[in-house]
């Protein structure tokens, strides 16, 4: 599969990532637990927003937490859907998820939950920024 890249600036880049992060969460790979697969999900919001917000030219921190990039969205005037400020709550599957005993064990029902939400939000990011060069 061919996927063309874009300069690490360029939103589409990010974009690219982003995708590339749903792909694996949608991916019921032998052996994968649903925490690592909703990692992927967060992800894919997380690369999503800095996608918009490097479209947008707004500065964002090198940080994991969902709200604060949501957050800076919409101070630059940016209509948020209810399926992105639901998307937030995906923050928890960065960190906690990720290591044994941290979290609690992530059901096949979270996970279908987590990657609609992932993919909502990177349908939503994508035309937004699609007047990019």
């Amino acid at each position: 599969m061919s996927t063309e890249r874009f300069q690490p600036d360029n939103p589409r880049e990010w974009l690219v990532r982003a995708k590339s992060d749903l792909a694996i969460a949608s991916t019921r790979i032998e052996g994968a637990i649903f925490e690592d697969l909703c990692f992927h999900a967060q992800q894919a919001v997380e690369k999503s927003l800095k996608a918009l917000l490097i479209h947008l030219k707004i500065p964002f921190p090198y940080v994991h937490n969902l709200a604060e990039l949501v957050s800076r969205i919409e101070k630059a005037g940016q209509f948020i859907p209810s399926f992105v400020c639901e998307s937030i709550r995906l923050t928890d599957y960065a960190v906690e998820a990720r290591y044994p005993g941290v979290g609690e064990i992530v059901t096949e029902e979270e996970w279908q939950w987590a990657l609609k939400l992932a993919r909502e939000v990177v349908l939503w990011v994508e035309p937004l920024i699609s007047t990019e060069t």
